[in-house]
Parts: C-alpha cells; structure tokens; sequence
C-alpha cells in the first residue's frame, strides 16, 4: 500500500534507459467551478499558474526518447498535455483527443450527473468505498465496476501510447479510481488529490508492467479540505 506521492523530478530521473512510461495526470490548476455550474466546469480553464505547473512537469521528462499526448477533450485537458510538451520542447504537440478521458467510469450519465448535483467527492468516495452506500444511491448503474473499469483503462493506455514516454491528461474522477485500484491509496472528501498528479505506469520496451506509482508535478499530490 502506498499512500503518498513520488516527485516528478525524481520519478523520471530513477527510470532505466529501456524504460516506457504511460503517465495518467490530472490538469493543471483550473479556474473556480461553482456548484451550480449547468456543465459542470466543461469550459473551465487553466489558471497562469497550472500553465506554469505544466511546463514544469514537462521540463522534468527526460530529453531521450518520443513521446507522444492523449487528452480528455475538455479544454484544461488539452491545455495540459500542450504544456507539458512545450516544457519538454515540443512547441506545437499533436494531442489526439480521447473521449473515453472525459468520463471514463461513467456507465449512466444521468445518474453520474445526479451523483455531481448531490456532492462530487462524496459520490466519488463512496463509489469507491462503499458497496451499500452504492446501491442506495444508484451508483452501481452511475459507474462501471471498479476493478474491472481500472484494469481496462490501463490496457488502453497501453494500446494507444507507442511512444517512450506517454502521457494522459484526464480528471481527478478518473484518476482517483486508478489510484485506488491500482496503488492502494485512500481519498476521502476532505483529502483529495491534487493537481497535476497521477499514476504512472512503467513498463519495459514491450509493454510489459515493471511497476505502478503514484507521481506529482507539485509539491505534494494531496489537496486537504
């Protein structure tokens, strides 16, 4: 069980030369979402300063070897991922827009929508935690099973990143379940991940799984309510 997160700066430094990585990351810092919001901060951008944290997480990717950037179509998403290839040095990065980034656990956007209206980081913690708290909520019909939703976004990646370095700029609501699926970590309304933090999957030159961690671009990957 690990239930913190590593830097950025030493995540990639410690990677071995015949090395993938498959990097899903949460946007940057975005612009306030009120509770109110009809689309719930779909057009919600990046602040100047998750620009900045962008291109320092760029900054951090080693100069050897490809890369290449998925992202959710949400503009903070696709904003990200173009960030992080201008830290790396790609001024005008291709990102290939992915809806499956956008909502990927969702299995009934009705009842997914009714889960936000009603409390996100509680709906989300208890999708995760709580088999009961699921059924009396609908949640079972809102969200895929987690195990198995986790476990196919992971073979997505790996499918779609034929890079060295691979990077995925999605939503804490997806992210989160990876984290806790795959490293055991523990979120709760009050303890939530942070920006520009993710899950990095590192795998050898054939995509093999060499290990799963937990990474952020800033100094800590928890925000504490």
């Amino acid at each position: 069980m690990n239930n913190d997160f590593v830097s950025s700066s030493s995540f990639f430094a410690s990677l071995a030369s015949d090395e993938r990585v498959f990097l899903l990351v949460r946007h940057g810092e975005r612009n306030h979402i009120t509770p109110d919001d009809p689309d719930f901060g779909a057009h919600v951008g990046l602040t100047d300063r998750g620009r900045e944290q962008a291109l320092t997480l760029g900054r951090c990717i080693p100069a050897e070897g490809d890369i290449c950037f998925f992202s959710s179509p949400v503009g903070r998403c696709v904003e990200t991922a173009e960030f992080i290839g201008k830290g790396r040095g790609v001024e005008t990065p291709h990102i290939e827009k992915l809806d499956s980034l956008a909502e990927y656990f969702v299995q009934d956007y009705d009842k997914y929508t009714q889960v936000l209206r009603e409390g996100f980081y509680e709906g989300i913690c208890e999708w995760l935690q709580n088999e009961a708290a699921q059924k009396a909520r609908g949640m079972r019909e809102a969200f895929y099973p987690l195990a198995a939703r986790s476990e196919e976004m992971l073979a997505m990646m790996l499918e779609k990143g034929s890079a060295r370095f691979n990077i995925f700029a999605t939503h804490d609501a997806w992210v989160v379940p990876c984290l806790t699926h795959f490293c055991k970590m523990t979120f709760s309304p009050k303890r939530w991940m942070n920006f520009l933090t993710g899950m990095a999957v590192v795998t050898d030159a054939q995509k093999n799984v060499r290990r799963i961690l937990p990474v952020t671009g800033l100094e800590t990957g928890w925000l504490v309510f």
